[in-house]
Protein backbone atom coordinates (compact mmCIF):
# COMPACT_ATOMS: atom_id res chain seq x y z
CA UNK A 1 0.00 0.00 0.00
CA UNK A 2 1.35 3.41 -0.95
CA UNK A 3 1.21 6.53 1.22
CA UNK A 4 2.01 10.22 1.08
CA UNK A 5 4.69 12.02 3.06
CA UNK A 6 1.99 13.81 5.06
CA UNK A 7 0.40 10.47 5.95
CA UNK A 8 3.77 9.15 7.12
CA UNK A 9 4.23 12.26 9.26
CA UNK A 10 0.78 11.92 10.84
CA UNK A 11 1.23 8.21 11.54
CA UNK A 12 4.66 8.77 13.12
CA UNK A 13 3.23 11.48 15.37
CA UNK A 14 0.28 9.30 16.38
CA UNK A 15 2.59 6.43 17.33
CA UNK A 16 4.58 8.77 19.59
CA UNK A 17 1.46 9.26 21.74
CA UNK A 18 1.30 5.59 22.72
CA UNK A 19 1.13 5.26 26.50
CA UNK A 20 0.22 8.92 27.10
CA UNK A 21 -2.92 9.79 29.03
CA UNK A 22 -3.62 13.44 28.19
CA UNK A 23 -2.88 15.69 25.22
CA UNK A 24 -3.56 19.39 24.65
CA UNK A 25 -4.42 19.42 20.97
CA UNK A 26 -4.04 22.07 18.30
CA UNK A 27 -6.30 22.20 15.24
CA UNK A 28 -5.05 20.86 11.91
CA UNK A 29 -2.33 18.23 11.62
CA UNK A 30 -1.87 17.85 15.40
CA UNK A 31 -5.58 17.12 15.82
CA UNK A 32 -5.50 14.52 13.06
CA UNK A 33 -2.53 12.75 14.65
CA UNK A 34 -4.03 12.90 18.15
CA UNK A 35 -7.37 11.49 17.00
CA UNK A 36 -5.62 8.70 15.11
CA UNK A 37 -3.63 7.89 18.25
CA UNK A 38 -6.75 7.78 20.44
CA UNK A 39 -8.42 5.33 18.11
CA UNK A 40 -5.42 3.07 17.60
CA UNK A 41 -2.27 3.58 19.68
CA UNK A 42 -3.50 5.27 22.87
CA UNK A 43 -7.13 4.32 23.56
CA UNK A 44 -7.00 5.88 27.03
CA UNK A 45 -5.77 9.26 25.72
CA UNK A 46 -7.86 12.24 26.86
CA UNK A 47 -7.93 14.93 24.19
CA UNK A 48 -8.14 18.46 25.56
CA UNK A 49 -8.88 21.44 23.34
CA UNK A 50 -8.33 25.11 24.12
CA UNK A 51 -12.06 25.85 24.04
CA UNK A 52 -12.54 23.91 27.29
CA UNK A 53 -13.48 20.44 26.04
CA UNK A 54 -11.91 17.64 28.09
CA UNK A 55 -11.92 14.04 26.90
CA UNK A 56 -13.32 14.90 23.46
CA UNK A 57 -14.02 11.95 21.13
CA UNK A 58 -14.89 13.63 17.83
CA UNK A 59 -16.39 11.40 15.16
CA UNK A 60 -15.14 13.81 12.49
CA UNK A 61 -12.05 16.02 12.60
CA UNK A 62 -12.94 19.40 14.14
CA UNK A 63 -12.73 22.46 11.93
CA UNK A 64 -11.81 24.71 14.86
CA UNK A 65 -11.54 24.65 18.66
CA UNK A 66 -15.14 25.89 18.68
CA UNK A 67 -16.49 23.00 16.62
CA UNK A 68 -19.67 21.69 18.28
CA UNK A 69 -18.49 18.12 17.71
CA UNK A 70 -15.90 18.60 20.46
CA UNK A 71 -18.40 19.74 23.09
CA UNK A 72 -20.95 17.12 22.08
CA UNK A 73 -18.50 14.23 22.53
CA UNK A 74 -16.48 15.52 25.52
CA UNK A 75 -16.47 14.10 29.05
CA UNK A 76 -16.68 17.67 30.33
CA UNK A 77 -16.78 21.23 29.04
CA UNK A 78 -15.19 23.84 31.29
CA UNK A 79 -14.34 27.50 30.91
CA UNK A 80 -11.22 28.62 29.07
CA UNK A 81 -9.73 30.10 32.28
CA UNK A 82 -10.18 26.73 33.99
CA UNK A 83 -8.50 24.85 31.14
CA UNK A 84 -5.49 27.13 31.32
CA UNK A 85 -5.26 27.88 35.05
CA UNK A 86 -6.20 24.51 36.53
CA UNK A 87 -5.25 21.99 33.87
CA UNK A 88 -2.49 23.46 31.70
CA UNK A 89 -0.50 25.89 33.87
CA UNK A 90 -0.61 23.51 36.83
CA UNK A 91 1.31 20.90 34.79
CA UNK A 92 -1.50 18.35 34.66
CA UNK A 93 -1.24 17.61 30.91
CA UNK A 94 1.22 15.06 29.54
CA UNK A 95 1.75 16.34 25.99
CA UNK A 96 1.08 19.54 24.12
CA UNK A 97 0.84 19.21 20.34
CA UNK A 98 1.94 22.30 18.35
CA UNK A 99 2.62 23.39 14.79
CA UNK A 100 4.95 26.15 13.56
CA UNK A 101 5.47 28.61 10.73
CA UNK A 102 9.16 28.90 11.65
CA UNK A 103 11.31 26.71 13.89
CA UNK A 104 14.97 27.16 14.84
CA UNK A 105 17.68 24.80 16.07
CA UNK A 106 16.52 25.23 19.68
CA UNK A 107 12.89 24.44 18.80
CA UNK A 108 11.68 28.01 19.33
CA UNK A 109 8.41 28.51 17.45
CA UNK A 110 7.23 31.50 15.42
CA UNK A 111 3.55 31.83 14.53
CA UNK A 112 3.41 35.64 14.73
CA UNK A 113 5.20 37.46 11.88
CA UNK A 114 7.55 36.76 8.98
CA UNK A 115 10.15 39.46 8.43
CA UNK A 116 12.43 41.55 10.65
CA UNK A 117 9.95 44.40 11.25
CA UNK A 118 7.14 43.44 13.62
CA UNK A 119 5.08 46.52 12.71
CA UNK A 120 5.49 46.04 8.94
CA UNK A 121 6.04 42.30 8.45
CA UNK A 122 6.21 40.53 5.12
CA UNK A 123 3.48 38.23 6.46
CA UNK A 124 1.39 38.58 9.60
CA UNK A 125 0.52 35.12 10.88
CA UNK A 126 -2.47 34.04 13.04
CA UNK A 127 -0.51 34.65 16.23
CA UNK A 128 -0.03 32.89 19.52
CA UNK A 129 -3.39 31.65 20.73
CA UNK A 130 -2.67 29.27 23.59
CA UNK A 131 0.62 28.00 22.14
CA UNK A 132 2.99 29.92 24.48
CA UNK A 133 1.25 28.47 27.53
CA UNK A 134 1.26 24.97 26.02
CA UNK A 135 4.99 25.26 25.27
CA UNK A 136 5.68 26.54 28.77
CA UNK A 137 3.54 24.27 30.92
CA UNK A 138 2.82 20.88 29.35
CA UNK A 139 5.07 18.15 30.70
CA UNK A 140 6.33 17.57 27.15
CA UNK A 141 5.73 19.18 23.75
CA UNK A 142 5.52 17.53 20.34
CA UNK A 143 5.84 19.69 17.21
CA UNK A 144 4.32 18.56 13.92
CA UNK A 145 5.40 20.46 10.81
CA UNK A 146 6.41 19.98 7.16
CA UNK A 147 10.15 20.15 6.63
CA UNK A 148 11.51 22.96 4.45
CA UNK A 149 13.99 25.84 4.57
CA UNK A 150 11.24 28.44 4.94
CA UNK A 151 10.19 26.70 8.16
CA UNK A 152 13.47 25.36 9.57
CA UNK A 153 15.43 28.60 9.86
CA UNK A 154 18.69 29.62 11.52
CA UNK A 155 16.84 32.18 13.65
CA UNK A 156 13.10 32.70 13.94
CA UNK A 157 11.85 36.19 13.12
CA UNK A 158 9.80 36.23 16.33
CA UNK A 159 9.67 33.85 19.30
CA UNK A 160 6.01 33.13 19.86
CA UNK A 161 6.51 29.97 21.93
CA UNK A 162 9.76 29.21 23.71
CA UNK A 163 11.48 25.92 23.00
CA UNK A 164 14.98 25.98 24.49
CA UNK A 165 15.55 29.72 24.07
CA UNK A 166 19.24 30.33 23.41
CA UNK A 167 20.31 26.89 24.63
CA UNK A 168 20.98 25.00 27.86
CA UNK A 169 19.48 26.56 30.98
CA UNK A 170 17.17 28.97 29.16
CA UNK A 171 13.92 27.32 30.24
CA UNK A 172 15.07 27.15 33.84
CA UNK A 173 16.03 30.84 33.83
CA UNK A 174 12.59 31.71 32.52
CA UNK A 175 10.90 29.58 35.17
CA UNK A 176 9.07 27.37 32.68
CA UNK A 177 7.41 24.33 34.24
CA UNK A 178 7.47 21.80 31.38
CA UNK A 179 10.39 19.98 29.76
CA UNK A 180 9.76 21.70 26.44
CA UNK A 181 9.84 20.16 22.97
CA UNK A 182 10.98 16.54 23.09
CA UNK A 183 9.98 15.53 19.57
CA UNK A 184 9.69 17.25 16.20
CA UNK A 185 7.93 15.11 13.61
CA UNK A 186 8.13 16.20 9.98
CA UNK A 187 7.31 14.73 6.60
CA UNK A 188 10.99 13.74 6.27
CA UNK A 189 11.88 12.37 9.68
CA UNK A 190 12.07 12.92 13.42
CA UNK A 191 14.26 15.33 15.40
CA UNK A 192 14.90 15.31 19.15
CA UNK A 193 16.82 17.76 21.34
CA UNK A 194 20.32 16.77 22.36
CA UNK A 195 20.31 16.25 26.15
CA UNK A 196 23.40 18.47 26.60
CA UNK A 197 23.25 21.15 23.91
CA UNK A 198 19.41 21.20 23.54
CA UNK A 199 19.98 21.49 19.78
CA UNK A 200 17.57 19.60 17.55
CA UNK A 201 19.19 16.42 16.26
CA UNK A 202 18.00 14.18 13.45
CA UNK A 203 17.34 10.76 14.99
CA UNK A 204 15.15 9.12 12.39
CA UNK A 205 14.33 9.40 8.69
CA UNK A 206 11.17 8.17 7.05
CA UNK A 207 11.28 5.45 4.36
CA UNK A 208 13.05 6.51 1.13
CA UNK A 209 14.36 9.72 2.77
CA UNK A 210 18.11 10.28 3.21
CA UNK A 211 20.02 12.36 5.75
CA UNK A 212 21.10 14.57 2.83
CA UNK A 213 17.43 15.20 1.97
CA UNK A 214 16.76 16.41 5.51
CA UNK A 215 19.90 18.59 5.61
CA UNK A 216 18.95 20.18 2.29
CA UNK A 217 15.57 21.13 3.78
CA UNK A 218 17.08 22.65 6.94
CA UNK A 219 18.37 26.22 7.25
CA UNK A 220 21.31 25.37 9.54
CA UNK A 221 24.01 22.71 9.84
CA UNK A 222 21.92 19.90 11.24
CA UNK A 223 23.20 17.66 14.03
CA UNK A 224 22.73 14.00 13.13
CA UNK A 225 22.56 11.03 15.48
CA UNK A 226 24.75 7.99 14.91
CA UNK A 227 23.16 5.79 13.78
CA UNK A 228 20.02 7.31 12.28
CA UNK A 229 17.00 5.01 12.56
CA UNK A 230 14.42 4.50 9.81
CA UNK A 231 10.71 4.87 10.58
CA UNK A 232 8.56 1.78 10.10
CA UNK A 233 6.21 2.32 7.14
CA UNK A 234 2.53 2.93 7.90
CA UNK A 235 0.47 -0.23 8.27
CA UNK A 236 -2.67 -0.84 6.28
CA UNK A 237 -4.72 -0.41 9.45
CA UNK A 238 -3.13 2.96 10.20
CA UNK A 239 -3.70 4.23 6.67
CA UNK A 240 -7.29 2.98 6.47
CA UNK A 241 -8.17 4.62 9.77
CA UNK A 242 -6.37 7.86 8.93
CA UNK A 243 -8.12 8.16 5.56
CA UNK A 244 -11.50 7.38 7.09
CA UNK A 245 -10.89 10.09 9.71
CA UNK A 246 -10.16 12.65 7.03
CA UNK A 247 -13.19 11.64 4.97
CA UNK A 248 -15.45 11.66 8.00
CA UNK A 249 -16.64 8.12 7.35
CA UNK A 250 -15.95 6.61 10.79
CA UNK A 251 -18.95 5.52 12.92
Amino acid sequence: MSWTSDEMMTVAAARALAGRTSCFVGIGAPSTAANLARRLHAPGLALIYESGTIGARPRTLPLSIGDGELAETADAVVSVPEVFNYWLQAGRIDVGFLAAAQLDRYANINTTVIGPDYRRPAVRLPGAGGAPEIAASCREVFILVRHGRRTFVEKVDFITSVGYGDGPGARERLGLRGRGPVLVVTDLGVLEPDPVSCELTLTRVHPEVTVADVQAATGWKLAVAEPVAVTEPPTGEELDLLRALKKGTLP
